[in-house]
């Protein structure tokens, strides 16, 4: 059929207030121009995350009625190991109350003997963490990544010849490789499992560590599925199981595929390198049964993670994703290609030429998304990555606008206003305006950092 449905029926609902274009225009002025600092009362349609901004089943809800708030020993904890391994087959198991707090503990002991850590590209807090404890963030993208326009399959994919040239040159010193997928900062595109599989060859030879980041994995094996030949018989979660047993350790923010508001996880291979990431949870998270997580919090994300490979919503989640950027491109709005899982991806730079990327054109986009519709969306460009060294400004890759959507919350309708907003975004382009930093912290500085107009 060509109407996309939700594969629910909505039980609860949340009302949307409306705002006007003039009082929109006051909000973001008091904001400095970062939406981060918008209440969300204040925001129509809230793109700027799908991270813990799901909806939860009915099966959930009913499951966090029967956790164990148990300090130590709680059956709930007991409920999420068991299908945690089941999916990943590690047997070390730790939860954090989100995935940054699972990055700083692998990353910040992994950090105490290695410095280099190379992705097919880090995401923020990735970066952020690994440079917190000194180390050194290295992307290697795959030369289709470049493209935003082609419609290569597996963009996400890491440089194969730039990984082996970067594991010779640092041989001993490289913390891990890390795989993110889906690979969110380029553009929310899938790993193949072929890449991951020669990834994995590469490790072994030269002994290092391969972490797969797997916020995303359930969406990634839905392409795995349907675009890598000898996986149309298997099922999403057989493909996200085989992805686990080519890695070391994985990292989950559970707030992405693990349907849940809160929740993240830990699990490594390694006794000895769990052993040393368990002395570090117990003192900065909680007690190694529930690490920063109520058995509540638990439960749930026991079931999202079950539910999150039901064949029915991924193919939802997938098409309707995919809607969004068929219907842009047709505006001419460039998007970047093919489609990704969790979010579409609007290359700022072509659509916003005359803005250069020191004035940040994909916080420019992000600013008139919500002063004409009351869209919060995010940049990922310069703003996010940029960076400057000896007085000389060095922009990101690329300069993009990220429309994550959540998952399970908005409707037909709802995608349907986006679209109608981005044609008249269109129609006064050439009027908008680029914008400059007057405060920015030290790391994460898209977070909180101020910005003016130019």
């Amino acid at each position: 059929m060509k109407t996309i449905i939700e594969p629910f029926k909505i039980k609860v609902t949340e009302p949307i207030r409306f705002t006007t274009e003039k009082e929109r225009k006051k909000i973001l002025e008091k904001a400095y121009y970062n939406v981060f600092q918008i209440n969300s009362e204040n925001v129509i349609i809230d793109l700027l995350t799908d991270s813990g901004t799901s909806a939860m089943s009915h099966h959930q809800w009913a499951a966090m009625l029967q956790a164990d708030e148990s300090y130590a020993g709680a059956r709930s904890f007991f409920k999420l190991e068991k299908v945690v391994r089941d999916l990943t087959s590690m047997p070390h198991f730790f939860p954090t109350h989100q995935g940054r707090a699972a990055e700083r503990i692998l990353y910040g002991v992994l950090s105490r003997k290695k410095r280099y850590f190379i992705s097919n590209t880090h995401f923020d807090t990735t970066r952020a963490n690994i440079e917190y404890a000194g180390g050194t963030a290295i992307d290697i993208p795959c030369k289709e990544a470049r493209d935003t326009q082609s419609d290569y399959p597996f963009k996400g994919n890491i440089d194969l010849e730039k990984l082996e040239t970067l594991l010779k040159k640092y041989t001993t010193k490289v913390g891990s490789v890390i795989m993110t997928v889906t690979n969110n900062s380029g553009g929310g595109q899938p790993v193949s499992m072929d890449n991951i599989k020669q990834v994995r060859y590469l490790c072994d030879k030269y002994q290092t560590l391969l972490v797969i980041d797997c916020c995303r994995i359930a969406e990634n094996a839905w392409f795995v599925k349907h675009k890598e030949p000898n996986y149309q018989k298997k099922s999403y979660y057989q493909i996200a199981q085989e992805m686990f047993r080519y890695a070391d350790a994985a990292i989950m923010s559970a707030k992405k595929d693990g349907l849940v508001n809160m929740g993240g996880f830990l699990t490594l291979k390694d006794q000895k390198l769990a052993e040393e990431c368990q002395n570090l949870l117990i003192i900065t998270e909680g007690f190694t049964t529930y690490g920063g997580l109520s058995g509540r919090d638990m439960e749930a994300l026991a079931v999202g993670l079950q539910e999150v490979f039901d064949k029915d919503y991924l193919q939802y989640r997938i098409r309707s994703t995919a809607y969004l950027g068929e219907h842009l491109d047709k505006l001419g709005i460039p998007v970047v290609k093919p489609f990704g899982g969790h979010a579409i991806y609007v290359d700022a730079k072509k659509f916003y030429n005359h803005i250069p990327s020191h004035q940040f054109p994909g916080q420019a986009l992000v600013c008139d998304l919500y002063i004409k519709g009351g869209i919060r969306s995010v940049e990922i460009g310069s703003l996010m990555f940029g960076k400057s060294a000896n007085g000389k400004f060095i922009p990101a890759q690329w300069e993009l606008v990220r429309l994550a959507i959540p998952r399970r919350v908005y409707t037909q309708s709802h995608i349907e206003y986006i679209i109608e907003v981005f044609e008249n975004i269109k129609k006064t382009k050439h009027q908008s305006k680029g914008y400059k930093i007057i405060y920015e912290p030290p790391f994460l500085r898209h977070f909180t950092c101020k910005l003016k107009q130019v």
